[in-house]
């Protein structure tokens, strides 16, 4: 298996093998031969899927051709946007195509014929959600409220994808505001998940993740403010990853909850999020909460599987999070993270597990915090300021109706909730006790991670549910949230790729291996992922409907 990161062309290899501390306390994982049904003892056997090699960068892959004159990409365009055509009517993972797309792949045809440089996206046709501003395209934030509107200016992740090359497909669905775990709470359409189009695709980002997968796009930007880019990615088999927050500028992206919000990436495979989510890290003047770090070139560090050892991952401390893997969790998603476990284990890692005592308490912390955020930043959209705006002859009716047209039914409940908790004499009680637990969330994290390289998880307790299964209770959608919201609260960064299938649907259901790491340690993570993407056997992660 031979791996697209290898072209000397891009010069995306990294020769020196990677080396961590040995920890010496070990708990060992069989490793299962068998993927098991997420309702029953029932089993999908390896044979039941089709194997193949490894996943290879489309991004470079692109690249290489259209340097090379084997492609242009007006035919690359094309591919894409005829599968799109195909696909949409059924997955509906769009709110707007862009009519631009062929314009720009010819232009940039020119340009390799003038020789001019490319940039590291040229020709890639990336989908970008919803809630993310593109002056040239509506942003609605998958909201009635700003049906049709159309920003004055790019988000600074939208301005250095375009700086890079990149053909801005369109505008992917979302739960309204990002406020949702299926994506039904979108006020325009309910996306449908790409391996079984009678289940959800999560959300909030579940536009983009279900694009990817489809392969309508070859990658696609979300955003993740307590499990939206990790849990549909996990849903869609594709890989999701949410960056440290502050390492990619906000600017641009429409607040729900700004100490948790952060703009993250998808891909078919770990090179390509990667190569991604380099392109839109950095400083930004225009967001005072992006980090000055260096940004790292984060591919340029992985290894290509002719040079890896046959423990290359030697050394490397993982800690598996015991109160995921307990009640409320599907025992068939319990043994697929155990099954990934012991491929680490295989790999050279040392796997212990570990326990996050407060990990329970981040669940109610994180629905307090971001629903009082969400109050706060939602007063804006009143129909004066921003959103359209409803006739009423005096002020209070203006804004009651304008709020109470334009708004859904999830983001009510989530400003009612939000504006309670911040109210008079129940503020200490709710708003400040959060943020007590948000500190405790921090804490118990930095001394797991003190002790351990990465941290591993599922990424939600089931594989991707029916449409409508749960819209009509709440709590137990929000219950999902429980593997990822902790992550948020603490503000670090984590991978989630596909590890292996559940028995459902047509050709089973993806589960994604969610992998934890510290502050700015996005290179560390997407560094083991690629070698676990790399030497995972048995399984292929196209969704039967494109196939």
């Amino acid at each position: 298996m031979i791996s697209a990161i290898q072209n000397p062309r891009i010069q995306f290899l990294f020769q020196c093998r990677i080396q961590f501390n040995f920890s010496p306390k070990t708990r060992h994982f069989h490793r299962s031969t068998v993927l098991l049904n997420s309702s029953s003892s029932q089993v999908l056997t390896e044979k039941t899927l089709t194997s193949t090699s490894a996943p290879t960068s489309e991004i470079l892959n692109i690249r290489e051709s259209l340097l090379s004159r084997e492609r242009k990409a007006v035919e690359i365009a094309e591919e894409y946007l005829n599968r799109l055509r195909l696909t949409e009517p059924t997955i509906k993972s769009f709110l707007h195509v862009s009519e631009n797309v062929m314009k720009e792949a010819q232009e940039l045809d020119l340009k390799i014929e003038r020789n001019e440089e490319l940039g590291v996206l040229a020709g890639v046709l990336i989908g970008v959600k919803d809630n993310i501003c593109t002056v040239d395209m509506p942003s609605t934030g998958g909201s009635r409220i700003l049906q049709d509107y159309r920003p004055a200016y790019d988000a600074t992740a939208v301005k250095k994808l375009k700086q890079s090359g990149a053909l801005l497909v369109g505008k992917t669905n979302l739960d309204e505001f990002g406020m949702g775990s299926t994506t039904e709470a979108s006020g325009f359409q309910v996306t449908a998940n790409p391996w079984d189009v009678s289940r959800v695709p999560g959300g909030s980002s579940g536009g983009s993740a279900a694009a990817v997968s489809a392969r309508q796009c070859v990658a696609a930007l979300g955003s993740d403010t307590g499990g939206s880019v990790r849990q549909p990615a996990s849903f869609c088999g594709v890989v999701g990853m949410k960056p440290t927050y502050g390492r990619v500028s906000r600017f641009g992206l429409m607040a729900y909850a700004s100490s948790l919000d952060v703009i993250g990436c998808f891909g078919s495979s770990v090179a390509d999020t990667a190569i991604l989510l380099e392109a839109i890290s950095g400083h930004d003047i225009f967001d005072a909460t992006s980090s000055k770090r260096e940004v790292p070139s984060f591919a340029s560090q992985f290894i290509s599987t002719e040079l890896m050892e046959s423990k290359p991952l030697k050394g490397l401390r993982v800690g598996i999070i015991s109160e995921t893997l307990g009640d409320g969790v599907d025992k068939p998603v319990v043994s697929t993270i155990k099954a990934a476990a012991s491929h680490l284990e295989e790999l050279g890692c040392t796997v212990t597990e570990v326990s996050l005592p407060s990990f329970s308490l981040g669940l109610p912390a994180y629905y307090i915090l971001a629903s009082s955020e969400s109050s706060s930043n939602l007063s804006r959209y009143d129909g004066v300021r921003y959103g359209n705006q409803a006739a009423a002859e005096e002020l209070n009716s203006l804004y009651s109706d304008s709020r109470s047209n334009g708004f859904g039914p999830e983001v009510k409940m989530r400003i009612l909730m939000g504006t309670y908790a911040l109210s008079a004499g129940y503020y200490d009680a709710y708003y400040k006790r959060a943020q007590q637990v948000r500190t405790l969330v921090q804490k118990s994290f930095k001394d797991a991670l003190s002790e351990n390289d990465i941290l591993i998880s599922p990424a939600a307790p089931s594989a991707a549910y029916k449409i409508d299964e749960k819209k009509n209770d709440p709590l137990a959608m929000y219950a999902g949230d429980i593997m990822t919201v902790n992550v948020n609260l603490a503000g670090l960064p984590a991978l989630v790729l596909p590890c292996g299938f559940v028995e459902g649907g047509p050709a089973g259901l993806p589960i994604g291996l969610q992998m934890i790491g510290g502050q700015f340690d996005e290179g560390k993570l997407l560094r083991v992922g690629h070698i676990f993407e790399q030497t995972l056997q048995g399984c292929r992660f196209i969704p039967p409907l494109i196939t």
